[in-house]
């Protein structure tokens, strides 16, 4: 089966500033990106249909007969089963949603049959749902990738509060003298990942390749933490997609960081209001502040951005891509893309001074911040400046 996964321009809208750099496809919620978990579910191809700017960054098809899915939309048994009996000429709908189509041989979506879905489906269509949904889709990944397989011994030094099938870990993942509590969910190391001597830490969790938690981290989940990070202090269900640090104390919870971010020593965001009220959130499509319909919510951080030491970041902050945060007080609620924020001033970012910092950031992992690197953050930095 060839399928190819389409970005909804109006939810890949909404879920800035995370999509600003990357596909709906791209996006990590439990220990998988949505095009793994696809990937893996469908046994299948995988391409991508996004935003003409992304596109070369993806595979693509044009095969008239290939299953088009809305990627925003995460599998299950029930949806993988429906998906494999629509036939040419269908699309398959929850109510009015689309979810999935086959177009006919020189047809149109609109000449499509529709056939209703009666199942549950996981969607994600803004970004506290990365945090909200996250501990379902890590148990859902967990099932699919340790099905019929052994993890590797856990150390006599780890303390294992509940289930020890809870607890799985991938070649090369290290712990020693950590306290893991699975009563409330899975414990997912991925391979090559460490979690250092102190750290407590309650499922559902996940750490990616590469990954560390510092010593004496304090984790609540569900949160993940993609590859390639470092992580200390106080986290609380938080999504962090990869290649990203909180490697120092401070708190974070309910919220959603991108890739390559820094957040320095004692960054801390707030969660809660002091009066209880639903969080609002910087809204894309509308450019105005939105009520999430949540009492906890934190901090949503796009690609490139930093903090600097003792940063607080206020309830429901956004930050754009290309961002550097520091000084005293708490900076604006919402901080747009390629802003040099000092405190409550904000000034332009100019991207020769982000691009030599990529640079190095790029180096320390190994990897180049190459033209195409460039050229994306520039073309996003035409898009939102103008």
């Amino acid at each position: 089966m060839n399928a190819i996964l389409f970005d909804d321009h109006q939810v890949w809208q909404q879920l800035k500033p995370l999509t600003w750099t990357r596909s709906i496809t791209d996006i990590r919620i439990g220990i998988l990106t949505v095009a793994e978990k696809w990937r893996l579910h469908l046994k299948a191809d995988i391409a991508v249909n996004t935003l003409g700017y992304l596109q070369a960054r993806y595979k693509t098809h044009s095969e008239p007969s290939a299953l088009h899915i809305a990627s925003h939309c995460l599998p299950n048994s029930a949806l993988v089963e429906a998906l494999h009996k629509l036939k040419s000429g269908e699309k398959l709908m929850l109510q009015t949603q689309l979810i999935a189509y086959r177009l006919p041989p020189g047809g149109s979506l609109e000449s499509c049959s529709s056939v209703q879905f009666d199942g549950a489906i996981t969607t994600v269509t803004r970004t506290w749902d990365i945090f909200r949904k996250n501990g379902e889709e890590i148990e859902a990944d967990f099932a699919i990738l340790t099905k019929n397989r052994l993890s590797e011994k856990v150390p006599d030094s780890v303390q294992i509060i509940g289930d020890r099938s809870k607890v799985f870990l991938e070649k090369g993942a290290s712990i020693e003298c950590a306290i893991l509590n699975t009563k409330a969910g899975s414990i997912y190391l991925a391979a090559d990942s460490e979690v250092m001597e102190g750290s407590v830490v309650r499922g559902p969790f996940s750490l990616g390749e590469h990954s560390a938690l510092k010593l004496a981290t304090k984790i609540y989940g569900p949160t993940t933490i993609g590859p390639h990070s470092k992580v200390g202090g106080e986290v609380n269900n938080c999504v962090i997609f990869g290649y990203s640090n909180k490697a120092h104390d401070g708190f974070i919870g309910n919220s959603v960081i991108g890739e390559w971010c820094n957040l320095g020593a004692d960054t801390n965001s707030s969660n809660l209001k002091n009066n209880y009220a639903n969080v609002k959130i910087h809204d894309y499509v509308s450019g105005k502040a939105l009520d999430s319909g949540l009492q906890f919510c934190g901090l949503i951080m796009g690609d490139h951005s930093k903090s600097g030491i003792n940063t607080m970041f206020n309830t429901g902050t956004v930050v754009g891509v290309g961002c550097n945060v520091f000084g005293g007080g708490f900076p604006p609620q919402f901080i747009p893309e390629f802003s040099w924020c000092n405190g409550s001033d904000l000034s332009h970012y100019k991207l020769e001074k982000l691009f030599e910092t990529a640079e190095k950031v790029w180096q320390r992992r190994g990897l180049v911040f190459d033209e195409k690197e460039k050229q994306l953050l520039t073309h996003i930095h035409q898009l939102a400046i103008a």
